[in-house]
């Protein structure tokens, strides 16, 4: 009898020991609003979940007893003891400093802003932010405008999809700062192991004679190939229905077997696929294991939906399990952005990204396909994500990006980079950055803060601005004044670090003929006089297809693809806006 009393009470410790609960609830917010992707800290197995699309959860755990801490980006963090067994109604108050952060960052600032209405393009299901040029500024009134700084070069290889397509091009998908640092023009070694180098060249402009060019040029240090940290790369690769294209899935494959190539043995891949459903496709894997990851990526097919929200979910969860300190540690997010499950909207994925960045995990956007991209969609992703985008019509755009740019691509040297320029009224009457535009409900709210962009390692920005000269000071005496033209604050943070470093400089008065200035700067500029064009800018003065490859020609390098490549696009560009031209003539008559 004993016996079968102590078997009896050995089952019953047993069944108590090994009983399971399920610890379930709902966070929310003050006004009762369900808060997703909210950070939950189970103390007694050192795990995080979080909240769904509703703010629910469930958790599995053998305690009855437990203590969790939340936390999500704005809102007071809160540890309490639960009971397992019973419902969870948990609300988190918002922090003062978070009423206006969730709202659309600029990327300059501006003033006196005329936000001009123009009709909106649509081109099948494609998408694009409304975007609105930066005004001229009285430089008397408003001496200080600042923006901000970043490598993302989609923009320069959309445009060539369309016009390769001979298409017209959406007005909104031309972002003339992306198109000019798509070539990485004017790149100069910062010197004695400095993070970044500056200079500055005011030369006069070839489409306005009453008015001069002043070019911002920001070279950051190369990384060492041999000395750059571990990788920690997650390839988020949607295999959906809508990448069942040659120019989408297929081409996405290609692209990562080629950076697989380039893995080192200290690097790590980890690959999760959606489409239909969401999961870890490839689990960890060495880069010396290069044929086993390639074999992975080969065996993507498409179909299903497209929930992105549950894929960047599951990435970042896993990019969290395998983070590495000290390490690259980068979500690669490869789509056409065509989200139809889940989150959908631009305002929705800027603020799932803005609560996922968090940690030190960087974030890549590829853009693939043609007539259903979401260029908002995934410009916003890579904004919110401390990252870049950029988009690949094609193997050599794939190569290009995931190869011979490597470093500039996935390794950065600095991020939240922004510039502050302060012109000197004395010698400027006004000015016009050329390119950062803002998006139009950004520039609708006065209250949005300028948000810093990520520089990787090896690249070069340029930024031109459009200036007027003060009256009695055109620049052109052979005698410059020794007043300065600007002065520059440059505001950086080191990669995975919150504290900020501000590198001060001046422009001086340095005016040169246009003919006269570096070829680079020079073919920078036909690249911005092109993206005008073909942007309908309201600032160019009546400037001939002619013009623009005259200015390209005699400045191109020969030797470079690229550069030699953009003259065919003029000529490309040229007959389709003509022809254009004409049948809108032909239908008027």
């Amino acid at each position: 009898m004993k016996k079968h009393l102590f078997h009896l009470l050995f089952i019953l410790q047993a069944f108590t020991t090994n009983a399971q609960y399920y610890l379930r609830g709902e966070i929310k917010d003050e006004k009762n609003q369900p808060l997703q992707t909210v950070k939950i800290l189970l103390q007694s197995n050192k795990h995080f979940y979080f909240t769904d699309h509703f703010g629910g959860f469930g958790i599995t755990t053998n305690a009855l007893f437990d203590t969790i801490s939340i936390s999500i980006d704005g809102y007071e963090a809160k540890m309490m003891k639960v009971k397992c067994d019973e419902w969870q109604n948990i609300n988190l108050k918002i922090l003062p400093s978070n009423v206006n952060s969730n709202k659309p960052r600029l990327i300059s600032v501006t003033k006196n802003l005329d936000q001009t209405s123009r009709k909106r393009w649509y081109i099948d299901e494609e998408t694009y932010f409304q975007l609105i040029e930066n005004e001229f500024v009285n430089a008397d009134k408003f001496p200080n405008t600042g923006f901000s700084l970043n490598v993302n070069k989609a923009s320069y290889s959309n445009v060539r999809r369309f016009i390769n397509s001979k298409s017209v091009v959406p007005p909104d998908a031309v972002r003339t700062e992306e198109m000019v640092n798509y070539f990485n023009l004017h790149y100069r070694e910062p010197e004695n192991e400095a993070l970044f180098r500056f200079e500055s060249q005011l030369a006069s402009c070839p489409w306005d004679m009453e008015k001069q060019l002043l070019f911002l040029n920001i070279n950051a240090k190369k990384l060492n190939l041999n000395m750059i940290p571990p990788g920690n790369f997650v390839f988020l690769i949607d295999a959906s229905g809508s990448m069942d294209k040659p120019n989408s899935l297929p081409l996405l494959k290609a692209a990562f077997q080629m950076f697989v190539r380039n893995l080192r043995s200290i690097d790590t891949v980890s690959i999760v696929a959606y489409g239909g459903t969401v999961g870890v496709w490839l689990k960890p894997t060495g880069g010396a294991e290069k044929e086993k990851i390639i074999r992975s990526i080969e065996e993507l097919t498409a179909n299903g939906d497209t929930n992105g929200e549950a894929a960047i979910m599951t990435a970042y969860a896993l990019a969290r399990s395998t983070f590495k300190e000290g390490s690259n540690n980068r979500v690669i997010l490869a789509t056409d952005g065509d989200f139809n499950r889940g989150l959908t909207s631009e305002k929705a994925m800027d603020d799932l990204i803005t609560k996922e960045r968090q940690g030190g995990i960087y974030l890549t956007c590829l853009g693939v396909g043609r007539g259903n991209l979401k260029d908002s969609k995934l410009a916003t992703l890579a904004k919110n994500g401390n990252g870049n985008y950029a988009y690949l019509d094609g193997i050599n755009e794939a190569e290009k990006i995931l190869m011979k740019e490597l470093t500039q691509t996935f390794y950065a040297v600095a991020d939240d980079v922004f510039m502050n320029i302060k012109f000197n009224p004395d010698q400027v009457k006004s000015y016009r950055l050329i390119g950062f535009d803002n998006r139009r409900d950004a520039v609708a709210d006065s209250t949005i803060d300028l948000e810093g962009g990520e520089i990787g390692s090896g690249n070069s920005v340029l930024a031109i601005f459009e200036i007027v000269p003060a009256s009695d000071n055109n620049f052109k005496s052979t005698t410059f004044s020794t007043d300065k033209l600007a002065a520059i604050d440059m505001r950086y943070s080191l990669c995975s670090d919150t504290v900020h470093f501000v590198m001060t400089n001046s422009c001086p008065v340095n005016f040169s003929e246009f003919k006269n200035i570096d070829k680079d700067l020079q073919f920078a500029t036909a690249v911005t006089l092109f993206g005008l064009k073909i942007k309908q800018s309201k600032y160019m003065k009546p400037v001939e297809w002619h013009d623009i490859e005259k200015i390209a020609y005699d400045s191109y390098d020969p030797s470079s693809y690229l550069q030699t490549e953009f003259l065919q696009l003029i000529e490309n560009a040229e007959q389709i806006y003509n022809n254009t031209k004409k049948r809108k003539k032909i239908k008027k008559d």
